[in-house]
């Protein structure tokens, strides 16, 4: 089975950098997949943040965009979420998604990933 373990949240400033990391196992590469990162702030929805699939297209939120970078090392069954120039409204729980399925966004990952990990927390202020 599909298990995805987070880390690297943590509590910076306005304007500081943090570096998400996820270790994805169960899966087989040969079925492609598609990998992203959602969040959930309290009393706020669950909203995609970015996304990227066995071909190397990638998917961001709008709000993100030009500040976030998702990535992965296969090799080492990772995905990473470099995160720049962190905006007090960035505050949520983020968590690793994985799907299966023939689509990959940010937003289907939100909607309709079937695995995800236990969230990493990333609190700006």
């Amino acid at each position: 089975h599909v298990q995805l373990v987070e880390s690297g949240g943590g509590s910076v400033q306005t304007g500081g950098s943090l570096r998400l990391s996820c270790v994805v196992s169960g899966y087989a590469y040969s079925d492609g997949y598609c990998l992203g990162w959602f969040r959930q702030a309290p009393g706020k929805e669950r909203e995609g943040v970015a996304a990227i699939d066995s071909d190397g297209a990638t998917s961001y939120v709008d709000s993100v965009k030009g500040r976030f970078t998702i990535s992965t090392d296969n090799a080492n069954n990772t995905v990473y979420l470099q995160m720049n120039s962190l905006k007090v409204e960035d505050t949520a729980m983020y968590y690793c998604a994985a799907d299966f399925g023939p689509y990959c966004s940010h937003s289907y990952l939100a909607r309709k990933a079937n695995f995800w990990g236990q969230g990493t927390q990333v609190t700006v202020s």
